[in-house]
């Protein structure tokens, strides 16, 4: 993941140590020895997401057009 995703909305597809899929939108804080800090906006905390478990993610645009 891109570093020009800190402090920014981002939508990611994750795969969990168990395989499980899932879609999160998520606040980057940081991003660190292999790991994106972030607030999980579902879970309403801060999760540490690894960055090889990221299959795909893309900056979430909150203004209507």
């Amino acid at each position: 993941m891109p570093e020009k995703y800190v402090g920014q909305m981002v939508r990611i597809i994750y795969q969990d140590a168990k395989g499980k899929i899932t879609m999160r939108t998520i606040r980057v804080r940081s991003i660190r020895d292999g790991k994106v800090f972030a607030y999980d906006v579902a879970k309403r905390a801060p999760r540490p997401f690894r960055i090889d478990r990221i299959l795909s993610a893309f900056p979430v645009n909150l203004h209507a057009s």
